[in-house]
């Protein structure tokens, strides 16, 4: 069965770490929008913010790989802030296959904290700002992250998914 899972959520709060558990579970493709932001050279703050034009670019450069995938009846879990609305908008238009979202939260301390703890460390004022604009807006299902395990999670979501998606991955 193939469909489209959204992973969104600020800096931080774990997103990146669900996201690839639950692609590798399902046995999908894992989309990284910060990565295809940053191979393309999309990734350049103007304003406050990177612009929805270019996480629409970033959309539609994941599109052939995603839409094989689907294809092929797989699950494609798709890993970004989506703080734009036009591009949650945007994939839900172009894919017409059936899609989940969820927008995982955390308090804006424990995301500063757990950035502070990564390799590649934004920091406070990015963390606090990517936060402010994540929460502009709710989309799909709300998961708070703050207490849970990763295990957790992938739990919390599996309520939420159509069960042949792990039938199919087991």
């Amino acid at each position: 069965m193939g469909v489209c899972i959204l992973i969104r959520g600020p800096l931080g709060v774990g997103k990146t770490t669900v996201a690839r558990a639950l692609a590798e579970q399902l046995g999908g493709l894992y989309v990284s929008v910060d990565g295809i932001l940053a191979e393309h050279g999309l990734d350049k703050v103007e304003g406050e913010c990177i612009t929805a034009g270019n996480f629409i670019k970033a959309n539609e450069l994941a599109l052939p790989q995603a839409r094989q995938a689907l294809s092929e009846g797989r699950a494609v879990v798709f890993d970004g802030n989506f703080y734009h609305r036009a591009q949650v908008d945007h994939l839900v238009d172009v894919l017409p296959e059936p899609h989940y979202a969820f927008t995982l939260k955390s308090p804006l301390a424990v995301c500063i904290d757990r950035d502070s703890r990564r390799p590649r460390v934004y920091g406070a004022g990015a963390a606090t700002a990517v936060h402010n604009m994540v929460s502009r807006f709710d989309y799909g299902v709300s998961i708070d992250t703050s207490e849970m395990t990763l295990e957790d999670v992938l739990q919390a979501l599996r309520a939420y998914l159509p069960e042949a998606l792990w039938e199919r991955a087991a």
